[in-house]
């Protein structure tokens, strides 16, 4: 995953300078340029999703809060099956919890380049940071027990643990809501930086692949899987689409999140 978010990096990156003159855009524009937007993120330890509401300083400047939810994976998460059950599904060997990522964070964007025509790309740079939790929720498997008749075995559910000491030990995972009321939670702290490319043809809209670099710290290693090689910080690389609005103060009415998914009509 790291290769394929280096090589979309680079191209992104290489699109921007290379930017194409395009029809000039002669749409009515909103003067209080403040946004709301979503993202789909994927990053090099998982994948999230999230909410930013950004408001003009100045001509270049925008401060944003930011709400953000994704999940946390390990490098070493290997997912396999065992080959002598027909139904069991996959699961991943030696993983203890599912973890998921909760962020608020404050942040500032900058413009470097103004989009000055319909075919052109704003590009700006922003960073934010602030707290995080990991929110860690046990894993149980169905483990397959030999029972005193020759070849039969019984089912048990279980967190893992040293007893299980290989992939066809596993029938299958447990309920996914099995370990909910043993949940717990790691607060930290994160920071992050990267850039914007904002394509839209629309004035309103906004349309924006976003790449950077996250980091963030907790006081303890993070229980990902059954090993020492847990990690208390976690530095990844992300990419990620962005879209949302424009809010025009003075037509309430077009700010409704439903013209996001409307065609433009064509004049």
């Amino acid at each position: 995953m790291k290769k394929l978010l280096i090589i979309l990096v680079t191209f992104l990156y290489g699109s921007a300078i290379l930017r194409a003159q395009g029809e000039l855009d002669d749409q009515q524009k909103v003067f209080f340029r403040n946004e709301r937007s979503f993202a789909l993120l994927l990053n090099t330890d998982g994948f999230g999703f999230s909410y930013r509401e950004a408001k003009r300083s100045d001509f270049r400047n925008k401060h944003f809060f930011e709400i953000e939810t994704g999940n946390l994976k390990s490098p070493k998460e290997y997912r396999l099956s065992n080959p002598y059950v027909q139904s069991g599904g996959t699961f991943v060997f030696g993983k203890t919890n599912l973890v998921w990522y909760l962020r608020a964070s404050m942040g500032r964007q900058h413009e470097l380049f103004k989009k000055a025509d319909l075919g052109g790309i704003a590009i700006r740079y922003f960073y934010s940071g602030g707290p995080t939790l990991a929110i860690c929720k046990p894993i149980y498997y169905r483990v397959l027990y030999p029972t005193s008749q020759l070849g039969e075995y019984e089912i048990k559910e279980e967190k893992f643990s040293s007893s299980i000491a290989v992939p066809i030990d596993i029938y299958s995972k447990a309920s996914f809501f099995k370990g909910f009321d043993e949940t717990k939670v790691i607060p930290g702290l994160f920071a992050r930086g990267g850039f914007n490319f904002e394509y839209s043809k629309q004035d309103k809209i906004i349309h924006a692949v976003e790449i950077g670099a996250t980091i963030q710290a907790f006081p303890k290693k993070v229980p990902i899987m059954a090993s020492t090689e847990n990690k208390a910080i976690f530095l990844s690389l992300f990419v990620s689409y962005r879209f949302g609005m424009i809010l025009d103060p003075l037509n309430p009415e077009s700010n409704k999140l439903s013209n996001l998914f409307r065609r433009k009509k064509s004049n």
